[in-house]
C-alpha cells in the first residue's frame, strides 16, 4: 500500500526555520549562501506574518512563499532586489502599500511534480484579493537562459518560452500561473549567475481591486433584472396603459430590482382608434404619445427607485419616423437610444428610418447597452458596445412568428458568448385584432449568459413561459464576467486577432 500523504498549506512559523533552510538549500544547490538566515525569517514574521506561507508534506517543509506589501509608486518598474527589500531589512514593507511583492518562492526537489508551487501561487492570489491589493509583482529568475546566452537576446528568450519553444523551469511555471512579463530587468540580482544577471518583472493583476472603496453608492456586484412579457390588449386611453405600466414597475421594484425592461412597441394598442388610416399614418399618430409616456416612466423610475428601459416607441423627427426608447434612470436623468436596422416590412408598411445613435449608457450598476430587436442580429454593433465596457445588453423585441422569434433569440445568445456579457430580452405576447400590421405576437423573454463553468451549462439564466403575460426576475453576478474575461476556458475578447482585423465606429450623430 502506498504511503499516506498529508499536505497542509499554512502560514510559516519561526519553529519551521530549520526545515525551511534545508528545503531552500536543496532547491538552490548551486547558489552559495542561497538561503534565508533565521533573523530574516523572524523579521518577516514580525512585520507581515500573513504574507509568509509554507506547504508541509508529512510534517516536512516542502515549499515556501515569502512576500511583502510595498507602495509600488515609490519604486516603479526599474528597481533591484536589494532596493525593493530594503537591503533585506524589509523596511520597505508597509500596510498602506498597494502591491503584494513576492520576494521568494521555492519547492524542495523531492516534492516537485505535486503542483505544490501552484498551491502557493493560488494562496498568494487569494491573499492579494483579501487585502484589496492592486497586483502581485515579483522579479523572476530565468535560470534556463544560461544555455542560450549569446545565441538569443533575453527578449527573444522570453518570447520563445511564452510560445513553449523553450522550457524555463521558473518562467514557464510563472506564465502558466497567469503572470505576465512587464519588462526585463538587468542587474536585478547580480548573484544569480544562471540567469546571467537578467530577470523578468512579473505581474498578476487583481481584477477585484477597488482603488477607493466607498461605504455609500458602492458599484453593485450582483444586479437584479426584471423583464416584462407584455400582453397586447385594448386600452381605452393612454392613462389606462400607464396604469398597466405602473403595475409592472411596482411589482418588479418590490423585489428590489435594479432594472426593468419593457418590449418593443408595447404601446401599439393605442393605435386602435386610428385603424381607419393607412398603417404609415396610424403609427405616426401613435408617435404623439411617446414623449408623454417617457415623462411618465421617468416619474415611475424616481418614485419606485428603479432604472427603466422603456422598450421602444415611434418618434417623428422632421419628416422621418424612428423607433426609439429611453433609459430612465432612478436619479431622474434619461438617455435615448434608437433602432439602427429597420426590417423590410417596417420600411414598406411604415416608412421607418434607422437611427445613428450607438453608445453605451452609464448606470449605477455599470455600463449597459440597448439594441432593439433586429439590431441584435448584427454582431458588429454589440461588439462596438462591448468595446465600450458594456456589462449588460438589453434587447426589447417584437416578433409575430416563432421563426422570427428564434432569429432574435439565437442571435441574442450568440452576443452573450462572443461579448462576454449578459443579454436580457423582453417581448410582447397576444394579439391586437383591431390594429393593422400588429395582429399577433410570439415571445419567450429570457436572460442569457456566456458559456463557461461559472454560468448555466445551457447559457440560459432564466426564461419565461412562452406566450404568457408575466414578469421574470434574474440576478446577474458581474464579478463572474471579470473572471471569465481573464481566466475563462476561452476568452473571446482577449483572443481576437487584432493584428488581422479591426472594427470601427464611423460616427455618432443624433438619431
Amino acid at each position: 500500500m502506498a504511503e499516506d500523504i498529508k499536505i497542509d498549506l499554512r502560514n510559516l512559523k519561526i519553529e519551521d526555520y530549520l526545515g525551511l533552510r534545508e528545503s531552500m538549500m536543496e532547491a538552490y544547490p548551486d547558489w552559495i549562501g542561497g538561503y534565508w538566515e533565521s533573523k530574516h525569517i523572524e523579521k518577516l514574521l514580525d512585520v507581515f506574518p500573513e504574507g509568509q506561507l509554507c506547504v508541509v508534506v508529512n510534517d516536512q517543509i516542502a515549499g515556501c512563499a515569502l512576500s511583502l506589501i510595498v507602495d509600488y509608486n515609490k519604486f516603479g518598474d526599474n528597481h533591484s532586489y536589494q532596493k525593493i527589500t530594503g537591503n533585506e531589512t524589509f523596511s520597505t514593507h508597509t500596510s498602506k502599500g498597494n502591491v503584494l511583492y513576492g520576494i521568494d518562492l521555492f519547492v524542495h526537489p523531492d516534492f516537485r511534480g505535486m503542483r505544490l508551487g501552484r498551491r502557493l501561487y493560488d494562496a498568494r492570489k487569494e491573499l492579494c484579493e483579501n487585502l484589496n491589493l492592486k497586483a502581485i509583482i515579483a522579479g523572476g529568475r530565468i535560470p534556463g537562459y544560461k544555455a542560450y546566452a549569446g545565441k538569443v537576446s533575453p527578449r527573444n528568450y522570453i518570447e520563445k518560452v511564452r510560445m513553449k519553444e523553450i522550457h524555463d523551469p521558473t518562467l514557464s511555471f510563472q506564465l502558466a500561473n497567469d503572470f505576465h512579463v512587464k519588462k526585463i530587468l538587468k542587474n536585478y540580482m547580480p548573484e544569480d549567475k544562471d540567469s546571467m544577471e537578467f530577470a523578468t518583472l512579473l505581474e498578476w493583476n487583481n481584477i477585484y481591486y477597488q482603488e477607493t472603496p466607498n461605504l455609500v453608492n458602492e458599484p453593485k456586484e450582483v444586479v437584479r433584472i426584471g423583464l416584462v412579457q407584455w400582453q397586447m390588449r385594448p386600452f381605452k386611453s393612454v392613462e389606462a396603459l400607464c396604469e398597466q405600466v405602473e403595475f409592472f414597475v411596482d411589482a418588479v421594484s418590490g423585489y428590489q430590482s435594479d432594472f426593468i425592461l419593457f418590449p418593443e412597441l408595447f404601446n401599439a394598442p393605442l393605435m386602435a382608434p386610428y385603424n381607419h388610416l393607412s398603417e404609415a399614418k396610424a403609427i405616426r399618430e401613435l408617435a404623439q404619445y411617446t414623449e408623454p409616456l417617457r415623462d411618465k416612466m421617468l416619474e415611475f423610475a424616481i418614485s419606485y427607485n428603479i432604472n427603466i428601459i422603456t422598450g421602444s416607441m415611434p418618434l417623428v423627427n422632421g419628416d422621418k419616423l424612428y423607433n426609439v426608447g429611453y433609459f430612465c434612470r432612478r436619479d431622474g436623468t434619461y438617455e435615448r437610444y434608437t433602432k439602427l436596422h429597420i426590417t423590410p416590412s417596417e420600411v414598406s408598411n411604415w416608412g421607418m428610418s434607422g437611427g445613428t445613435i450607438l453608445q453605451t449608457m452609464d448606470s449605477d450598476c455599470g455600463k449597459i447597452g440597448v439594441l432593439i430587436c433586429y439590431d441584435v442580429e448584427f454582431p458588429e454593433v454589440s461588439r462596438l458596445l462591448s468595446e465600450q465596457d458594456m456589462k449588460i445588453l438589453f434587447v426589447p423585441f417584437l416578433t409575430d412568428t416563432q421563426n422570427g422569434y428564434m432569429r432574435v433569440r439565437r442571435c441574442a445568445q450568440a452576443r452573450a458568448i462572443e461579448n462576454e456579457c449578459y443579454v436580457a430580452m423582453a417581448g410582447c405576447v397576444g394579439n391586437l385584432p383591431r390594429v393593422n400590421n400588429m395582429d399577433i405576437q410570439y415571445a419567450q423573454s429570457a436572460v442569457f449568459t456566456p458559456s463557461d463553468f461559472a454560468f448555466p451549462s445551457d447559457g440560459i439564466k432564466a426564461q419565461t413561459t412562452p406566450n404568457t403575460e408575466m414578469t421574470l426576475l434574474a440576478d446577474c453576478d458581474l464579478t463572474l464576467l471579470n473572471e471569465l474575461h481573464n481566466y475563462g476556458s476561452v476568452r473571446n475578447l482577449k483572443d481576437r486577432r487584432l493584428d488581422l482585423y479591426a472594427l470601427k465606429l464611423k460616427s455618432r450623430q443624433p438619431l
